[in-house]
């Protein structure tokens, strides 16, 4: 393969996004210039300890960015824009999104010093402009947050139609119904392909309206007469605004409990949204509400150690406070695999007396992705010759390109991140794959995850990790007994037996060794290491990562 598509050619190029849900980086290449359409971020799970985001590695295109046009963001999610700020200065490339998600990047970006820096074009809602040799039109469409946009993608080769995140919501509550009529004139003039998202294709009917929710939970709030917590996601401001109303109705004040549900809520009044609604109170002028007229509106739906709710309930919040006669309602969704998490953080909160409420027990959610249906809806709009399923997993996208083979597309293509897509001229085609990765954010530097940094983390958690310390005169003869500690598998004050165990095994591995060769430090070092292993697998079947201190006297 060329690295750069010749003038009548067409590529989609996912990095990220494809075969799983979050870390979008998608790539579009056309007359020799790639197109980036958004740069998001996922989350770190049990298998990488310590690790909050993580997102996709831009090598491919970093080493082509004299040849990227620019970065269109369809909406202000963390999975669509959150690795903008980490990612940008390996991009270096102009970034297009509308008032409210450039109001969202801007306070990412001041964040980690960039708000200078990086060039952010803000376009309208709906707008239509040229990026290098690419013609965007944005696509007003529903979602959770305001102002999600499909973008209609026009090439020489055809017009290729990326949804983004969105929803047929005939009540949106905050911002315009999706535009209709654009979706129809794009399908009368023809669409090459659909790249779509797959987040509930499983899901039969419609997804349902944010304004079903709104009455549903003022019917909710008039049970409790105690404090009312309420978690959703922060960037969904159709759900904030209807917590809000809800409250309002109950003759509650809404306080707003964590950083990132401020930070969104001064974009969105930045911009024109949730203009109807009183200020928010603080957590701490809330403290002197009486019970039942306050209702705290939290970060932390997924179980997120460090955010508002847990903390809440691990009773170290500074100031609110939870207890019996309270009730904390999950106005969200559970992401796959943070089940562990949101049930823990539940079950802390049980254990304080308050009552838990969630989309089992109550209408207290509704999806801002398309439910089967609305996705129907959207291939008869536009008609598109191929599909291309993404923002999903394998079997998101295996229903997704059956669906799509049934409602009259010529081809559907079940892709993986890194497949490059040849989608004209002549058949769509996977040509080539190229390499991909994830970076992890640790601390503040970006790191592979198949790192050894982040493959030694992952042994010291299981398998702990062992330090000892041999002073040898030149000869190599041991000046006294070796150092030992053994993080997270020995107590020396408590396990004093079995650590003189394994310090006496160094001692017999080093004494066993030959004079001449102890005079070699990496011959000394290794028989050491060995022995620590050997002992602490046979005394507690663990294989530590160790390390040997030599010191010669």
């Amino acid at each position: 393969m060329s690295d750069f598509p010749n003038g009548d050619e067409l590529y989609f190029l996912p990095l990220g996004g494809v075969g799983e849900i979050g870390m979008n980086l998608s790539l579009y290449g056309s007359g020799g210039q790639w197109l980036a359409v958004d740069c998001g971020v996922s989350f770190g799970d049990d298998s990488m300890p310590m690790i909050d985001v993580v997102m996709p590695d831009p090598a491919w295109i970093a080493a082509r960015r004299d040849r990227l046009a620019g970065l269109v963001l369809t909406h202000g999610h963390e999975d669509h824009l959150g690795a903008v700020p980490y990612l940008w200065p390996q991009l270096r490339c102009p970034v297009y999104a509308t008032p409210f998600a450039a109001a969202v990047l801007k306070g990412k970006l001041h964040e980690v010093g960039l708000q200078d820096i990086v060039p952010v074009h803000v376009v309208p809602p709906g707008g239509r402009f040229k990026v290098g040799g690419f013609d965007v039109e944005m696509v007003p469409v529903t979602h959770s947050i305001p102002e999600a946009q499909a973008l209609a993608i026009h090439t020489p080769a055809g017009t290729v139609v990326h949804t983004g995140d969105w929803k047929f919501d005939p009540e949106p509550q905050v911002g315009p119904p999706t535009d209709f009529e654009a979706l129809r004139r794009l399908g009368r003039d023809g669409v090459l392909a659909l790249v779509g998202d797959s987040t509930n294709i499983l899901s039969q009917g419609h997804s349902g309206s944010e304004a079903e929710v709104r009455a549903s939970l003022i019917g909710l709030f008039s049970r409790y007469h105690g404090r009312i917590a309420v978690s959703c996601f922060a960037t969904n401001v159709a759900r904030l605004e209807s917590v809000a109303v809800a409250a309002a109705a109950n003759d509650r004040h809404v306080a707003l409990v964590g950083r990132s549900l401020w930070r969104i809520e001064r974009a969105a009044r930045d911009t024109g949204h949730l203009r109807d609604l009183p200020p928010f109170v603080t957590e701490h002028d809330a403290g002197y509400l009486p019970n039942d007229k306050v209702l705290y509106l939290c970060t932390g739906s997924q179980g997120e150690p460090r955010a508002a709710l847990a903390r809440i309930a691990a009773g170290d919040h500074p100031h609110v406070v939870l207890g019996k006669g309270d009730v904390a309602i999950f106005s969200s969704r559970i992401i796959p695999g943070n089940e562990k998490a949101i049930f823990r953080l539940q079950n802390d909160l049980i254990h304080l007396g308050v009552e838990v409420v969630t989309d089992r027990d109550a209408f207290v959610h509704v999806s801002g992705h398309p439910g089967r249906e609305e996705v129907t809806e959207m291939y008869r709009l536009l008609r598109p010759r191929i599909a291309v399923p993404v923002h999903g997993e394998a079997r998101h996208q295996q229903h997704h390109a059956r669906l799509a083979r049934e409602l009259g597309a010529e081809q559907a293509l079940e892709l993986s991140d890194g497949a490059l897509l040849r989608l004209a001229p002549g058949p769509a085609e996977v040509i080539d794959q190229v390499p991909t990765g994830r970076l992890c954010l640790d601390g503040p530097r970006l790191v592979p995850t198949d790192s050894e940094i982040l493959r030694n983390r992952r042994r010291m958690v299981f398998n702990g990790s062992a330090v000892v310390t041999v002073v040898l005169d030149g000869a190599g003869r041991l000046l006294g007994r070796p150092q030992l500690t053994a993080l997270g598998l020995l107590d020396a004050a408590h396990a004093a037996e079995e650590h003189e165990a394994v310090v006496e095994a160094v001692v017999a591995a080093i004494e066993a060794t030959p004079l001449r060769a102890r005079r070699d430090d990496g011959v000394v070092r290794e028989a050491a290491r060995l022995a620590v292993r050997r002992s602490l697998r046979d005394s507690h079947g663990k294989k530590p990562i160790t390390e040997v201190h030599l010191v010669r006297v």
